[in-house]
């Protein structure tokens, strides 16, 4: 069915649009999720109904729920992408500065309400093959974003990094999984949060940084 197509008039009774787009079904599903409602548990007719459609309208812009929340996830990816890489390059001083500003970059969207990054964070542990495999696509367009990165600040400084790949996985694994306990903290812990996150960051890259000096031995 084509997505341009529009519900015939037996489709849309009083109060239901005549047309929807697939923006306008994704901000529907988002105002429906929340800490105790994951993306997961959502139904195709709770989306139409929060959309103002019936629900044959739906499979007009997507095919079930699974790829309404593949979409949903991959905007949530793109959006904190693109906050913290700002972060990273307003950051002018040293590697110390770069993963502060990142660390707080992401704890301030964790605050700012954003459900986004609530996607992002939950439905990697809850929900469908196709759910984690998207949160798994967006997670690896971080660490490879942040490879790029540790390579040029390693060059820069003039500090090699044992396996950059590897030390950027550990990195955004470690923050993702901080992320998601941190979602259930009170926001007075976000100091203590941030410094511990950024001393287990620095821990990461000076271990990587060691090993590359031969100060300690890589596992074979």
């Amino acid at each position: 069915m084509s997505q341009t197509a529009l519900p015939t008039a037996e489709e849309h009774g009083p109060g239901r649009k005549a047309s929807i787009s697939r923006e306008d079904l994704l901000a529907a599903a988002l105002s429906l999720i929340g800490p105790h409602r994951s993306l997961s548990t959502l139904s195709l007719r709770e989306v139409a109904r929060e959309a103002g459609i019936a629900p044959n309208s739906f499979y007009r812009q997507f095919r079930d729920m699974d790829e309404l929340a593949v979409a949903l996830i991959d905007v949530a990816g793109r959006s904190l992408r693109k906050i913290i890489g700002e972060a990273r390059q307003r950051a002018t001083g040293g590697e110390r500065s770069v993963v502060r500003s990142s660390v707080e970059a992401f704890i301030e969207q964790l605050r700012a309400d954003d459900k986004l990054l609530h996607v992002l964070l939950r439905e990697g542990t809850v929900g469908s093959d196709a759910f984690k495999q998207a949160v798994d696509r967006e997670l690896y367009f971080f660490e490879e974003e942040l490879r790029i990165d540790l390579i040029r600040l390693a060059t820069r400084d003039n500090a090699p990094l044992h396996e950059p790949a590897l030390v950027s996985k550990a990195i955004t694994r470690l923050v993702f999984a901080v992320g998601a306990t941190g979602l259930d903290l009170p926001p007075e812990k976000d100091a203590e949060l941030i410094n511990q996150l950024s001393q287990m960051v620095r821990m990461i890259i000076t271990g990587s940084r060691a090993i590359a000096a031969g100060r300690y031995p890589a596992e074979k």
